[in-house]
């Protein structure tokens, strides 16, 4: 009998702190504001990209599996969303899990919050556990997953991306999928252990690709490897978020057939790392002035390529509203000069520009529509003259490795020249992890001497080959790394670096 494997998405990385708020429609399947997919135009959608459902699509094909798609559900890094997106959720995958179904794959993100719910993961899991208490699931899960029991209690295998900028989608769906296989053939009997430790990881210090977490990546990387676990994974934790259980965390699934203390051991291990250097996890934040001053140094130097901007205070992929202009305000005030920048999310200026048309010269307010009652930021529009370049429909195919393949539209956008700075102007949020929000405007900015962009690490991507320098800009936003500035009502205590003698909650090993 053909066996039926279910797959879905369901993904939303939740900044309690942000402005922005994350209606159902938002979960869209191309642009910012067309919803979810279903059925076959999921899947038509989500085949052949690098994201874990794609893995889990040519895994159920080369199993001569039928595959059935209820619901792909993916919103941008924002505020809470609606507690009705977990029932759609639920109420799509249930009724292909009762319809009948052999096991189920789940692409999910890990750090979402719903407005009635701190673990949108966990809850949707529950529920679904709850109509099929024995059903094989598998799980991939974002790097920056707050993990929970509920999570871990109601999966069979969990596995987690080992990138950020995230490459590896694609494999860790893979990685999750074909454990689950095994198991489901008998070929193996897994079970999972987990721990979270009291650290608040900065997003600056925790990139697999650099220390403190290349090492402790690349121990769970070779215990997966060479066989002595069958998954080992690390979550940095997604610290913008006010809830109880947001820590560095790791996960690895053992078999019962070989050596099962071994997966503890690993587990401890790495953590047993992490708690020893979380010293080294913590972010220095340093004033807007300084690194742009730096950046201008920087630009003197030999090399070929322009120095990389990145303005991780507002960053869009952590829930940033992308309008907040004060740096792009120091890089005018500093007189910097063959600089890009952007993309800014500004509507009613796109409007505006459209109405004027493409050779016109155009004063705006740009920018600053957005406050950020949380953090106590009033919006600042930042006054701009220059000439009206191009006008786009937005929408391009990322060519770089994070998100391979996929169609973006980031809604209508209108590129600003003011003489020294190209100034891009979209209508949807978009954190610039490919190079296609500019050069889809005719826009070449390995020509430029400056790339001003929001993002934190996801433009490593495909900014960092064609740079000559990066410089890590702390402009101010709900994605700050100065913790200090959050309003913490729901977050654990004590927690490091917050609480600095926070003790360590690890098992004393014998």
């Amino acid at each position: 009998m053909t066996q039926r494997f279910v797959v879905a998405v369901m993904r939303h990385e939740t900044n309690t702190f942000s402005p922005v708020p994350t209606p159902v429609v938002d979960f869209g399947r191309i642009g910012p504001t067309d919803g979810p997919a279903f059925g076959d135009e999921a899947l038509r959608v989500y085949r052949d990209t690098n994201n874990p459902v794609a893995a889990y699509i040519d895994l159920a094909e080369a199993e001569g599996a039928e595959i059935v798609f209820p619901v792909a559900a993916n919103a941008h890094p924002s505020a809470p969303a609606p507690d009705a997106i977990i029932d759609l959720c639920v109420e799509r995958i249930s009724e292909a899990v009762t319809a009948g179904c052999d096991a189920l794959f789940l692409d999910l993100h890990g750090a979402m919050v719903t407005q009635g719910y701190d673990d949108g993961e966990g809850l949707l899991l529950r529920r679904i556990r709850e109509i099929s208490p024995e059903l094989p699931i598998a799980l991939a899960l974002d790097f920056h997953t707050n993990l929970t029991s509920e999570i871990v209690d109601n999966a069979t295998i969990i596995a987690g991306y080992r990138t950020y900028p995230h490459i590896d989608m694609y494999e860790t769906g893979d990685r999750a999928g074909r454990t689950l296989l095994r198991a489901m053939k008998g070929e193996i009997s897994p079970f999972m252990v987990w721990h979270s430790l009291p650290v608040l990881t900065h997003m600056n210090r925790h990139a697999p690709s650099m220390e403190p977490m290349k090492s402790m990546m690349a121990k769970a990387i070779a215990a997966e490897s060479d066989g002595r676990v069958l998954n080992a994974s690390i979550f940095g934790c997604f610290p913008l978020a006010d809830i109880p259980h947001v820590g560095l965390s790791a996960i690895v699934v053992g078999d019962k057939r070989n050596d099962p203390d071994q997966a503890e051991r690993l587990l401890y291990d790495i953590l047993g790392e992490g708690w020893d250097r979380r010293e080294e996890f913590i972010y220095p934040v340093e004033p807007v002035e300084t690194s742009i001053t730096d950046a201008k140094s920087l630009a003197e130097s030999e090399g070929d390529g322009p120095i990389i901007l990145a303005d991780h205070g507002e960053n869009t992929g952590s829930g940033g509203s992308q309008d907040v202009m004060a740096v792009l305000q120091e890089v005018m005030r500093q007189g910097l000069t063959n600089v890009v920048a952007g993309p800014f999310c500004d509507p009613t200026s796109v409007q505006t520009m459209v109405d004027a048309g493409v050779g016109t010269t155009i004063t705006l307010l740009l920018g600053g529509k957005t406050d950020t009652p949380s953090m106590d930021l009033k919006g600042e529009p930042l006054e701009v003259t220059g000439t009206i370049r191009r006008i786009t429909d937005g929408a391009f195919t990322v060519t770089g490795p994070m998100f391979t393949g996929v169609k973006m539209n980031i809604g209508r956008c209108a590129v600003l020249d003011t003489g020294d700075i190209e100034i891009v102007v979209s209508e949807g949020r978009y954190e610039p992890f490919d190079t296609g929000c500019f050069t889809h405007a005719g826009i070449d900015p390995t020509r430029k001497s400056f790339v001003l962009i929001k993002s934190r690490q996801h433009f490593r991507a495909g900014f960092e080959p064609m740079s000559k320098g990066i410089v890590l800009v702390s402009g101010p936003g709900c994605c700050s790394s100065d913790y200090s500035l959050f309003p913490w009502k729901n977050l654990r205590r004590p927690v490091y670096p917050l609480d600095p003698d926070v003790e360590s909650n690890l098992p004393t090993q014998s």
